[in-house]
């Protein structure tokens, strides 16, 4: 099983790497293409946006694909997003060939968490999840340095094609390893979309939104809050972008097996919490460069242990719509760091730059309160069969 959980890993190490990478090498495109930075950071809005809101989308019209196929077209499509952007002469143009690499990630992403699930068992799924999202936390520590450094030493087309060439090794592994996968059977949009009006799947997605855009406030003007521990330079900020992500795997991973073992409610509040903890101490610890490194190794820990659990909880809440619902999880991943950008804007004019993890505080904190509404939904739904069958006989006798 795991043998073939890599390429699924392969796959979303080069979607993680495409999102993260553009913000990298946005000074050389921003001149080759002769546009301002502001306007080449479009580039990352488009693509964000564009795997958020079709993940849901695709996920709900393609249920009745073979999930292999489905995962070989999301990574061909990204392969050659990012062959078109390497290539076409205009902005324009290549504005445009990111939202077909958003398609791409768009169609694997979730595919690649509900098969993994799909192919181990159930006191294992956990650890499945945990493996195929480890793509996504390991291109934060290894596919973005190394696509900006290839960006540095080549040039910016050179990091599209790199991560063209990750794409395509992941198809080729997967159309080689891969078993085939059932299908979900044939529904109209409407059942399909049935999962959006229960409670349990909105409050996990409203977790997923409200912790996430208050991590990634931080993350996205993380040069500028931590400037006093970096002191300004560039190379120790990558050290301490290195250690967020080493933490943001070893969280991932370790909440994978955690969630096999213990309810995921305790995970997520737990890593909830810390991380809030984090944050309100963030204001002292990113003076130092000691304690900046402790505080952001635990901030990518926390971060990324939340994600594996609340994808547990949705697939066990809707199994029959687990596309669906990881598809409405990796949206909502997506608008929390599309809109990270303006909330740390409005967090920097109202607390200041050095304080803006407590912005990003108040959402964490919402983000538990949502978590913990939707733990006593489950559990009241999982007690109602209990209070119904307990109050059968006394109706019969009566």
């Amino acid at each position: 099983m795991y043998s073939r959980l890599l390429f699924l890993t392969l796959g979303t190490f080069a979607v993680g790497t495409d999102s993260f990478v553009i913000a990298g090498i946005l000074p050389e495109i921003s001149d080759s293409l002769d546009v301002s930075i502001s306007t080449a950071g479009l580039l990352i809005t488009v693509f964000a946006f564009t795997y958020a809101i079709l993940s849901p989308i695709v996920a709900a019209t393609t249920a009745h694909w073979p999930r292999k196929r489905l995962l070989l077209a999301g990574l061909l499509i990204l392969a050659i997003g990012n062959a078109l952007t390497a290539v076409l002469p205009t902005f324009g143009l290549v504005l445009a060939s990111r939202a077909v690499a958003g398609l791409g990630a768009a169609m694997f992403t979730p595919t690649a968490s509900t098969t993994a699930a799909a192919l181990a068992p159930p006191e294992q799924r956990g650890r499945a999840l945990a493996i195929v999202m480890a793509g996504l936390s390991g291109a934060t520590a290894l596919g973005a340095p190394i696509g900006t450094v290839i960006g540095s030493q080549v040039n910016w087309q050179a990091t599209l094609w790199f991560v063209a060439v990750l794409s395509v090794l992941g198809a080729v592994g997967i159309a080689v390893q891969m078993p085939d996968v059932p299908s979900m059977p044939p529904v109209n949009l409407r059942k399909r979309m049935a999962p959006l009006k229960d409670a349990r799947v909105g409050f996990t997605l409203l977790t997923t939104v409200l912790v996430f855009t208050g991590l990634y406030t931080n993350y996205s003007f993380v040069a500028e809050s931590y400037d006093r521990a970096t002191d300004g330079n560039g190379t120790v900020l990558a050290v301490l972008l290195f250690v967020w992500g080493a933490g943001a795997t070893v969280g991932n991973l370790g909440a994978g097996r955690l969630t096999d073992r213990i309810p995921g409610k305790r995970i997520i509040a737990v890593a909830i919490i810390v991380a809030g903890i984090d944050f309100a101490l963030m204001p002292l610890s990113n003076r130092y460069l000691g304690t900046a490194i402790v505080a952001i190794f635990v901030w990518g820990i926390c971060g990324w242990a939340s994600l594996v659990p609340l994808q547990h909880r949705l697939l066990t809440i809707s199994p029959a719509h687990g596309t669906l619902t990881i598809g409405l999880n990796a949206a909502a991943t997506y608008l929390a760091v599309s809109a990270s950008g303006l909330t740390g804007a409005a967090g920097i004019r109202l607390v200041g730059v050095h304080n803006l993890s407590l912005f990003g505080l108040g959402f964490i904190v919402l983000g538990l309160i949502s978590s913990g509404i939707a733990s006593r939904l489950i559990k009241k739904g999982e007690d109602a069969p209990e209070e119904a069958s307990a109050t059968a006989p006394a109706m019969s006798k009566s």
